[in-house]
């Protein structure tokens, strides 16, 4: 190098460097400031030093480096085994009432002179569909929610993203990541717009371009349901416990995926330096039953719920119709299906289930209904009226522990549905972000299902 020149990387390097230094700065007077306060306050306030001191106390074991992430694992299990294990008695009571009366409409149906096309389309298609939608994501969501509310309002959560927050510093990314996607566990698009909460334009957009990396509602009974029935079909001496730990392990997979993707675009699309911020705990709080109710069941359940029944009624038809109008000996949807067969196989899926995503774009909440949709048209004549039936169908299809295993995974990592990509484009004011925030996870489910499908080939476990 000459000395007249610039050496541009020094520079960099040095620029580095001295933000370290100034981040380092920043947290340790922050630090000082808070010990400060705590001292002035613990000599004038009075009263409040015993909650302060149980705080602490409880706070040196959830945040702790040898029992904060086992004790995250296994509230995550415990909450899932409560939930799967809850689910199963009145799921099967409301399907049953469901299909039940499904027969009185099919009899009002044949009373009225009503032709069979417009009987498939309204109760064939539309209403079945309603009724597996409620009967099987219903008593999930009734548990769950709830639970999620009570760690949130408990304080739990703001835990959770302490533990996680050097992790996503390492990652290159911005330490409120944590904290937008707890709100995706809610919603991604609620997790997309939570993002504003990061000042940086390129922490932001790691954040919004992963955001869809942790399950949401949607997709939350999807998963449930999934594990109950497929470790009861495939994994012998099943019980509850296990399928909530396939379901615990599967939200811990979708942490890491996003580290790892947040670690990759912080050293290629979007490099830069990861900002400081300072995250503080509030104090732990018994929730209020009242508020813990309206917004588990109103705000979270009942909305969920309500945004799949209105888009699985049309799906449903839509659906039947594909289903009943044959092409030669074949079905529209058996056409649609046998194009992306192929496909489907490397990723240790079928067509049919490629078909049931690309058809659930609008919600994740009506991808498995499409799919049993799909399944019973091609003459597997079973009424769903209980999990076992679920799983009988499946198996019946053709399902494997892999075509089981990779439809969880799939599940969790593919595209965002329709209402969080609209969101993202409001967002992000861009086309191409867009695009990526859809392309990405869509990529990274292709890539895990080909391998783990491939892998399980060659070792001859399938």
């Amino acid at each position: 190098m000459n000395n007249g020149e610039i050496d541009f990387n020094q520079i960099m390097s040095k620029a580095q460097i001295l933000r370290n230094q100034l981040g380092a700065v920043r947290d340790q007077v922050v630090k000082d400031i808070y010990q400060q306060a705590q001292e002035i306050a613990g000599k004038v306030v009075r009263g409040q030093n015993l909650k302060r001191d149980l705080d602490q106390k409880i706070d040196n074991v959830v945040t702790s480096k040898i029992f904060g992430f086992p004790l995250m694992i296994a509230l995550l299990g415990l909450v899932f085994w409560l939930t799967i294990s809850g689910a199963n008695v009145p799921s099967e009571m409301i399907a049953n009432v469901l299909f039940g009366f499904q027969d009185k409409l099919t009899e009002l149906f044949r009373w009225a002179g009503a032709p069979a096309w417009l009987h498939g389309v309204l109760v064939l298609g539309m209403y079945r569909g309603l009724a597996w939608v409620v009967s099987v994501m219903l008593p999930p969501m009734a548990i769950f929610f709830p639970l999620f509310t009570f760690l949130e309002d408990l304080g739990y959560l703001p835990r959770v993203a302490f533990n996680l927050d050097k992790f996503f510093k390492k990652a290159g990314a911005h330490g409120k990541q944590v904290l937008t996607m707890c709100m995706g566990f809610g919603c991604n698009a609620a997790g997309i717009i939570a993002c504003r909460i990061i000042e940086s334009p390129r922490e932001r957009m790691i954040a919004i371009l992963t955001n869809n990396f942790v399950p949401c509602n949607g997709r939350f009974p999807t998963l449930i349901a999934m594990a109950a029935v497929f470790m009861g079909a495939f994994v012998s001496g099943y019980n509850s416990f296990a399928a909530s730990g396939l379901v615990a392990v599967v939200v811990v997979l979708g942490v890491l995926i996003t580290l790892s993707v947040s670690w990759l675009l912080s050293k290629t699309l979007l490099k830069g330096i990861p900002s400081t911020f300072t995250l503080e705990l509030p104090p732990y709080r018994i929730p209020k039953v009242g508020s813990l109710l309206i917004r588990s069941v109103l705000d979270r359940t009942l909305f969920v719920l309500m945004r799949a029944v209105v888009v699985a009624a049309p799906a449903g038809a839509i659906t039947w119709i594909l289903a009943n109008i044959h092409i030669g000996d074949l079905s529209i949807i058996g056409y649609l299906a046998g194009w992306l067969q192929g496909f489907g196989q490397l990723l240790g899926l079928d067509g049919f289930i490629i078909l049931a995503f690309l058809l659930g774009l609008p919600a994740n909440e009506i991808v498995v209904p499409i799919l049993m949709m799909c399944y019973m048209s091609q003459g597997a004549m079973l009424e769903l009226d209980s999990i076992d039936a679920l799983r009988r169908l499946l198996i019946n299809n053709g399902w494997t522990w892999l075509t089981a295993l990779n439809m969880i995974l799939f599940s969790l990592l593919h595209f965002p549905c329709a209402t969080t990509l609209l969101t993202i484009r409001k967002e992000t004011q861009s086309v191409k972000w867009t695009l990526l925030a859809a392309l990405i996870p869509t990529g990274v489910a292709v890539l895990v299902c080909f391998l783990i499908a491939q892998i399980a080939r060659a070792l001859g476990l399938v």
